[in-house]
């Protein structure tokens, strides 16, 4: 006889009950609980008020599945559990925890015979609902269990593959979430730098970057998120009338994932530089009131005056140009990262993941995912001929914009961090021949040569002296 509740789920807020809605709606019925139950009278899964009640309202080897925020929350959600749990019983964290706490709770349940995923899940409110992007690691037999039930209630990609697949082991899942975020975090910024200089430097209203932004997003730039950004700019304020992205405040909040990337890749020795750019950015976003004054004293930015639909055109090769670096950086800390702990991520099955229900998706993670199919030992996706071709192409436009930008005073972190990026990704040979040189003299670090094999110091001020 069937179980009646297929799984627990331990946080009842918006994506909680989101995800219940989803695992009900595909034949998977849940039972919810939550400790502080702030629950809609509209809400139709069974709930019960104690964590002793949800236990027992599953038949052994239980799964549960963690919807708390990330931290201490998720440790307290599963000492409350572990006095009712026997061998084999499965506990899912599907919140954005931290990958080196997934390491860490992988290790200490096993070792009491409990099974843990930690899993990614992109998408927000509505891919929760209606089928999220979801990217789970950790105890490897775990897999196998919850296999059917992820697909099921997962997005769909236009192949009607499902966007969900096994990351690897340890704290994989969590990672690649996190390197997904950092990759938003860089779509977003590389897309308000383009409307900053559209907008604010070249004059054109909101509704006709609608019209751009709505027209891109029927090319090769369609995605989520440029689809969003024209519906944005179009909506007006009932209060003041005028359109709703000019009366919110230039601060913009982050969670925290996109400042890990940015740590971790620092940690690992991925160079992320759009990624970095937009973490940056959003910190001083924050510095409102220096930046007002700052504004008095030091001057703002020069109105455009050139041919404003030529710069439209060149805005979008340069976007698109930086949208597929940004990219390349992120795949390439994947990479580095899957080396440096031994998960053997797949990165084609990973981008193909992305190609639905998350914030990130695009028609561009098609493309993407072919590259490492093409060649899954790729080293960066700048190397991918057809990537290759693109940016090339995009080039001139690309430091048209940057240029142009520059001249303006409108500044764009993140695109022109991208193009500074692929610059020294290409160039043979780099300046850090006299920065070697420079630790040499101070500090004795030492340096290797060019013309022969081993490790040199030089004397630098004995032999100036001589």
């Amino acid at each position: 006889m069937k179980a009646k509740y297929s799984l627990g789920i331990l946080g009842l807020g918006v994506m909680g009950r989101s995800l219940a809605r989803n695992f009900a709606r595909n034949g998977y019925q849940p039972v919810g609980y939550d400790l502080y139950p702030k629950i809609p009278d509209d809400f139709d899964v069974k709930i019960v008020k104690t964590v002793e009640e949800l236990v027992a309202a599953l038949t052994p080897p239980r799964t549960f599945f963690l919807m708390v925020p990330a931290g201490d929350p998720v440790d307290e959600a599963i000492a409350s559990l572990k006095p009712h749990l026997s061998k084999g019983d499965l506990i899912i964290d599907g919140g954005n925890s931290h990958f080196t706490d997934t390491e860490r709770r992988v290790k200490e349940l096993e070792s009491d015979g409990i099974l843990f995923i930690g899993m990614g899940v992109s998408g927000g409110e509505s891919g929760a609902l209606w089928g999220p992007s979801m990217m789970p690691g950790g105890s490897k037999e775990a897999w196998p269990r919850v296999k059917a039930m992820f697909e099921a209630i997962s997005a769909k990609a236009d192949d009607g593959k499902p966007c969900v697949a096994w990351m690897g082991a340890g704290g994989a899942g969590h990672y690649v979430k996190m390197v997904h975020n950092g990759i938003e975090y860089g779509d977003m910024q590389l897309i308000a730098e383009i409307y900053d200089l559209l907008h604010r430097g070249a004059g054109i209203s909101n509704a006709e970057l609608a019209d751009i932004f709505a027209r891109w997003n029927t090319h090769e730039l369609s995605s989520y998120l440029i689809e969003i950004t024209a519906k944005i700019l179009r909506l007006i304020d009932e209060e003041t009338g005028k359109t709703l992205v000019d009366v919110i405040l230039d601060e913009a909040a982050q969670k925290g994932t996109g400042k890990w990337a940015s740590q971790t890749a620092l940690d690992t020795g991925a160079p992320i530089p759009t990624i970095n750019a937009a973490v940056e950015s959003r910190l001083l976003s924050a510095l409102k009131d220096e930046r007002v004054k700052a504004a008095k004293v030091l001057g703002s930015a020069k109105k455009f005056t050139g041919d404003k639909e030529a710069l439209v055109a060149a805005a979008e090769q340069a976007l698109y140009a930086s949208k597929i670096t940004s990219y390349a950086q992120g795949m390439s800390l994947l990479k580095m990262a899957s080396e440096e702990h031994s998960w053997d991520l797949d990165l084609s099955q990973i981008v193909s993941v992305w190609r639905a229900g998350c914030i990130i998706r695009a028609s561009l993670l098609g493309d993407i995912t072919n590259a490492y199919r093409r060649n899954s030992d790729l080293p960066n996706l700048l190397l991918d001929g057809a990537f290759t071709q693109a940016v090339l192409s995009r080039e001139a436009a690309w430091r048209q914009v940057v240029q142009t930008a520059a001249g303006l005073g409108i500044p764009l972190m993140a695109i022109s961090d991208s193009l500074a990026y692929f610059d020294a990704y290409r160039s043979e040979v780099l300046p850090a021949n006299l920065t070697q040189a420079q630790r040499d003299f101070f500090g004795a670090h030492t340096y290797r040569r060019i013309d022969r094999q081993g490790t040199f110091h030089t004397q630098w001020e004995k032999l100036l002296a001589s």
